[in-house]
């Protein structure tokens, strides 16, 4: 055999040896493993569960049942040789058992004969206790009926009396019974039945006594909101009588037993006594009984049990906050409606009288709850409510007090405004923002005032006659120096009937001012200001009189188109007089006012100055006047500029103007108080100088008119003949206080001019221009070279066919030289 084979069956040969040790191995292993599991079988209590599992697990469940099975076998040989070794013992022990058995037997007839003699015997026994025992066992029961009912009985008769106080409506004590029910009695029958079903009923029994007592303080809420207007009215009553008294001890001189100083607060009405409204008291729902003369408070038209009550109940049943915010939401809703005004409430005044004591009345029941409950409402929580209150009343009182327009309908408005601040100030809470509104139904009173005076004012001046006032008697001239100041010691020697140099129009003014003082004065009542203060107000509201109201129908007065000069110098001789009275005005309303008249915090009036600036207007519309009717003359003249030779006499026109002014001027001197006040030195001068300058101004505007395109040498005359009235006008002194020359100066540049003109002087006009003595010193080189220009086209015109005349040749030859000359000067042209 080759060697390759040979070594590899060596090699298989080593193989299978290898092979076979290897299983020989194996099997020894798996039959300890076997063993093992046997003696933990054989030895362990635990559960063989896992045991089994693991013999699965391995796969070998059949050689390890093969080895149980041997194991089994052993242990059949072990017991059959165990009791082949104790056979004898056990037979005999059998034998012995057997000799029990009869004995056992005897003894059994014995008991059985005995216990049948035994139960023959004792038969009537038994019947006798058993019924012992029944009579025994209901003997028991009853007694423990009794007594479970006497236990039960307090508890039935505490639910019973429950239910009748529910059905009473005593809910407090209905809520003390539930308390007692639920912490005393239950407790003692709680093994009952019934107790669990009353346990479980006690929190709706609970919830209906809050529901219950929350409905009466429903009712309760409902029926002071119906009654807080009466309970307002009665506190306002009571404030007004208490400030009345006070007022009339300040009067007397004499202080209030009391010892209230002047100006302290007014102590709200009280009532009952913090222990008689006590809410956690029982009878706290009963008011005190008082006698029939004793004046009943706000508080004691209202019971306030049922608060008081449901307080205590939700107090109790750990409710309390719920019930506060409650509370305090639903007075928060009533006091938004006391808040609302009624219906057209700025129709009347009872509108606001009903508006102020229903805000009143709801919080006087407020202070109450405040002094006699503990927290349910706070201080600050009225304050905050009478804050949104009061903005909402001063915006509404502004609102509906627009509406006023008549001044003592807002007169009483403040009165009662006053008085509400007044009474609620006595119950702690502030009115500072109702006396701000005050001040502007002041300047609003005021306001409504001065409209009517307005009328007033112009029925005065409608009626007036712009007359001087006649008296007859004695009696009428102390009539009118009563309403008016004047005194005057030379018109008091006169005899009757004596002549004012004012008309009626002076002390009718005069008295309408001191009437709206008076009314004014009357706003400023009970309002706490000083002396002072009342004077600064009615100061102020007198100038604004004056200075709007009366200034303003003056001005009107003075504007009418129909009065003539002699009303106008009537007003401004009234206006005078009634500037002289402003100084009396002043010591009068210091007098009604008790301010001192030389304070120098005073406001001065400012009627001198208004009457003055009316004065003035006067003053103004005479001189418009006086022109306008100058105006009315002068549209009457009509030149002929073409004229050849003059009519050798005035125009017409201009003497019917001269003759209209001077009887005008006349008639100023003879004015009563003319004279005395100074009259012919100021507006007669005035009105004189001005119509003076009028009619020179519109004589000069005649001879320089555009539309004059001639003027003749006859019409230049004829014009120079005017021109002489009116100088003599001016030499006559219509108006007498004028320094000399004064009136002449006003006509001085016309005369100038047509004496240039007229004397051909215009050697001395070129030689002395620009010189201050000069003779013909005001006539301007413009204005002479357009009178030139006019009468050199007259020239023209008239001396066409006579040019070559010598003597027109010249004449013309020396126009055209003084025309080059006046151009040269006029606009410095060579």
């Amino acid at each position: 055999m080759p060697i390759p084979f040979i070594k590899m069956a060596d090699s298989w040969k080593k193989l299978s040896n290898v092979v076979s040790f290897t299983a020989i191995v194996s099997e020894e292993t798996l039959k300890s493993q076997h063993e093992n599991i046997l003696g933990e079988i054989e030895s362990s209590s635990d559960p063989l569960g896992p045991t089994v599992r693991a013999i699965y697990d391995g796969n070998e469940h059949e050689k390890f049942l093969d080895q149980l099975d041997a194991r089994i076998r052993s242990h059949d040989k072990d017991i059959e040789r165990m009791c082949n070794f104790h056979y004898h013992g056990f037979t005999d022990s059998i034998a012995e058992l057997l000799k029990v058995r009869g004995e056992c037997e005897k003894l059994k007839k014995h008991v059985l004969t005995a216990n049948r003699e035994l139960q023959d015997s004792g038969r009537d026994l038994v019947v006798k206790a058993t019924e012992l025992e029944q009579h025994r066992i209901i003997q028991r029961n009853i007694v423990a009926a009794v007594e479970h009912l006497q236990l039960c009985l307090p508890v039935l008769e505490m639910y019973t009396k429950l239910n009748e106080q529910m059905k009473n409506e005593r809910y407090y004590p209905a809520l003390k019974t539930l308390e007692q029910l639920e912490h005393t009695y239950l407790p003692r029958v709680k093994e009952y039945r019934f107790s669990q079903i009353m346990r479980e009923n006690i929190p709706k029994l609970r919830e209906n006594i809050k529901e219950a007592s929350k409905s009466e303080f429903v009712d309760f809420l409902e029926n002071i909101r119906k009654h807080s207007d009466r309970i307002g009215q009665v506190a306002m009553q009571q404030a007004q009588k208490q400030r009345n008294v006070e007022e009339n001890l300040l009067k007397e001189g004499v202080r209030a037993s009391t010892g209230t100083d002047r100006g302290s607060p007014i102590s709200p009405p009280e009532s009952e006594s913090h222990d008689s409204t006590n809410p956690f008291d029982e009878d706290a729902d009963e008011l005190l009984d008082e006698d029939d003369d004793e004046e009943i408070s706000a508080q004691d038209m209202v019971d306030f049990a049922p608060v008081y009550r449901c307080l205590h109940i939700y107090s109790v049943l750990g409710s309390r906050e719920q019930f506060e915010t409650y509370y305090r939401s639903q007075r928060k809703k009533q006091a938004r409606l006391a808040s609302q005004p009624p219906n057209n409430m700025y129709e009347s005044l009872n509108g606001y009288v009903k508006y102020f004591h229903q805000i009143l009345g709801f919080f006087v029941v407020e202070d109450h709850i405040l002094s006699t409950t503990q927290g349910l409402v706070t201080r600050e929580y009225l304050n905050e409510l009478w804050e949104m209150a009061l903005h909402k009343i001063v915006a509404i009182l502004r609102t509906h007090s627009a509406y006023c327009t008549d001044a003592t309908l807002l007169l009483q408005i403040k009165n009662q405004i006053v008085l509400f601040s007044h009474t609620i100030t006595t119950y702690g809470f502030h009115a500072s923002k109702l006396l701000e509104l005050l001040v502007e139904l002041k300047d609003q009173y005021n306001e409504i005032l001065m409209k009517q005076w307005v009328q007033v004012f112009r029925d005065i001046f409608d009626e007036d006659n712009y007359t001087s006032m006649y008296v007859e008697t004695d009696e009428e001239y102390c009539r009118v120096t009563d309403q008016f100041p004047y005194h005057d010691g030379e018109l008091e020697k006169q005899s009757y009937p004596k002549r004012l140099p004012f008309s009626e129009f002076v002390p009718r003014t005069y008295h309408q001012i001191k009437e709206f003082i008076y009314a004014c004065l009357k706003f400023s009542e009970d309002l706490n200001l000083s002396h002072t203060e009342v004077d600064d107000m009615v100061r102020k509201s007198a100038n604004l009189l004056l200075s709007r109201t009366l200034s303003g129908c003056l001005s009107a007065l003075i504007k009418k188109a129909h009065l003539g000069l002699a009303e106008l110098i009537q007003i401004t001789i009234n206006t005078t007089h009634l500037e002289k009275s402003c100084v009396f005005l002043e010591e009068f309303i210091s007098n009604i006012t008790g301010a001192p008249a030389d304070s120098k915090h005073a406001t001065s009036l400012q009627g001198v100055t208004i009457f003055k600036d009316a004065r003035n207007e006067a003053e103004q519309q005479i001189y418009r006047s006086l022109n306008a009717k100058m105006d009315d003359f002068l549209d009457l003249a009509s030149y002929n500029w073409k004229l050849e030779e003059s009519k050798g006499h005035s125009s017409g026109y201009l003497m019917d103007l001269i003759a209209f002014l001077e009887s005008n001027f006349i008639a100023f001197n003879h004015l009563p108080g003319f004279t005395e006040l100074d009259f012919s030195g100021k507006v007669a001068q005035t009105a004189c100088m001005a119509a003076c300058k009028h009619l020179a101004h519109s004589l000069m505007q005649f001879l320089m008119d555009p539309e004059v395109k001639f003027v003749s040498m006859g019409a230049l005359q004829q014009f120079n003949l005017d021109v002489i009235q009116c100088e003599q006008f001016a030499n006559s002194d219509p108006v007498p206080g004028f320094r000399d020359g004064a009136l002449q100066m006003t006509f001085l540049e016309l005369r100038q001019l047509l004496d240039l003109f007229m004397t051909w002087d215009w050697s001395s006009y070129f030689a002395d221009h620009g010189q201050p003595n000069s003779k013909y010193l005001r006539v301007s080189p413009q204005r002479a070279l357009t009178l030139l220009e006019k009468m050199k086209d007259a020239d023209k015109k008239k001396n066409l066919l006579s040019t070559f005349k010598k003597n027109e040749r010249d004449k013309k030859k020396l126009m055209d030289t003084v025309h080059k000359q006046l151009r040269a000067l006029a606009y410095g042209t060579s």
